[in-house]
Formats: structure tokens, C-alpha cells, sequence
């Protein structure tokens, strides 16, 4: 791995989503469900309903990354959408636009679902994703590591280094660099390693 890092803090994800759903109302696309793609587009869709007016929340069920920076060849559909979106309007949010492929599943599968009408909403867009999204409220080419992930980040760190030979030491380094405290990223690395000896 040899990816730059963006790490937001908790404050600039939600100054970006008050700017995502300030977009969204003046776009005049009035949602009736905000459909959380699992797991990274949990918490964004979350503060979406509650910043758009206490929308219902579904959520679907994708799976494809592997690790960091990783994917599967192509993204498949792990659980359908968890509420029937037969004639309405739907937003669907995700943390991050990558390279698209989850975004463009979910839409078909929304679309065959017989929704009126379809929109993406994402925090981050990448330049390269086959998905231009409605909604976004960055662009990047960076490896994004939000918050509610940065153990999982490490995790795949670790795993990653080891099986290529990379100092591990070198990859956390990049992570304390872009903005994780380093006794965060410590305490991770001692946690992870622990849990690899049980």
C-alpha cells in the first residue's frame, strides 16, 4: 500500500454534510428514504436524515473492499435493500465515490426495486469513479480514512505489511502524518497484535 491518507476529523464530516444537505434542498429533490450503503455510508446517512428532516433510513448490504486500497474484481449485492422502494424517492448515501462499482450496483438494484426516483449522495468523490454523484461535498484521489475506521485501517495495515514484507512501522507513520493521533495509531497497532496471538 502505498496510498496517501485523508484523515477528517469527526467536525469537518459534519461541516461537509451540512454542506451536502444544503446542496440537496436546494437541488429540490425531496428524498422519502435515505438508503445507507453498508457499512461505510451508516453514519453519513444517519446525519443526512436527521440535517434533511428525520427521513426514514434503510440501508443495503455491499461487499467488495478487501482491504486498503483493495477490492474484489466486482462488488456484489450481500442484502438487498431492508425496506420496499416501490414508487419512491431515494437517496442513497455513501461515505466515498472509489471507483464506483458499489454506487452503480446499488443503483440498479434500486431501479429494479421500482423507485420514482434515484440519487447519489457521497461525503468524498474520487476523480475515476465510474459514479458521478448528485450530491458531494469533496474531491480526492486520496485513501480516506474516516473516523469510525481507523482501527480497521490499522488492522489492514498490518496485515497488509506483513504479507508483503513492508515495515509496518513505516505505513503507521503515514497515518500519524495525515492526522491521526499517534497514541491512537500506538494503541491499535498493541490491540491488533494482541488480538493476533489469541
Amino acid at each position: 500500500m502505498d496510498s496517501e491518507f485523508d484523515v477528517p476529523t469527526w467536525d469537518q464530516i459534519y461541516e461537509m454534510l451540512l454542506s451536502l444537505a444544503e446542496r440537496i434542498r436546494k437541488s429540490r429533490f425531496k428524498p422519502d428514504i435515505v438508503l445507507a450503503v453498508s457499512r461505510g455510508g451508516w453514519i453519513p446517512a444517519r446525519v443526512l436524515c436527521d440535517l434533511l428532516g428525520d427521513l426514514n433510513l434503510a440501508d443495503v448490504g455491499v461487499e467488495f473492499y478487501l482491504g486498503v486500497a483493495e477490492t474484489k474484481d466486482e462488488p456484489t449485492l450481500a442484502r438487498p435493500a431492508s425496506v420496499s422502494l416501490a414508487g419512491r424517492k431515494v437517496l442513497i448515501v455513501d461515505e466515498v465515490a472509489d471507483t464506483g462499482k458499489s454506487l452503480k450496483l446499488v443503483k440498479e438494484h434500486v431501479a429494479s426495486q421500482g423507485a420514482k426516483a434515484v440519487k447519489v449522495a457521497v461525503i468524498y468523490s474520487k476523480p475515476h469513479s465510474i459514479v458521478k454523484p448528485d450530491f458531494f461535498a469533496r474531491e480526492t484521489g486520496s485513501w480516506i480514512v474516516f473516523p469510525w475506521e481507523i482501527k480497521e485501517t490499522v488492522r489492514k495495515i498490518i496485515k497488509d505489511s506483513a504479507a508483503r514484507r513492508k515495515s509496518r512501522e513505516e505505513e503507521t507513520a503515514k497515518l500519524v502524518k495525515a492526522g491521526v493521533p499517534s497514541e491512537l495509531v500506538e494503541r491499535f497497532v498493541k490491540e491488533v497484535l494482541e488480538e493476533k496471538e489469541c
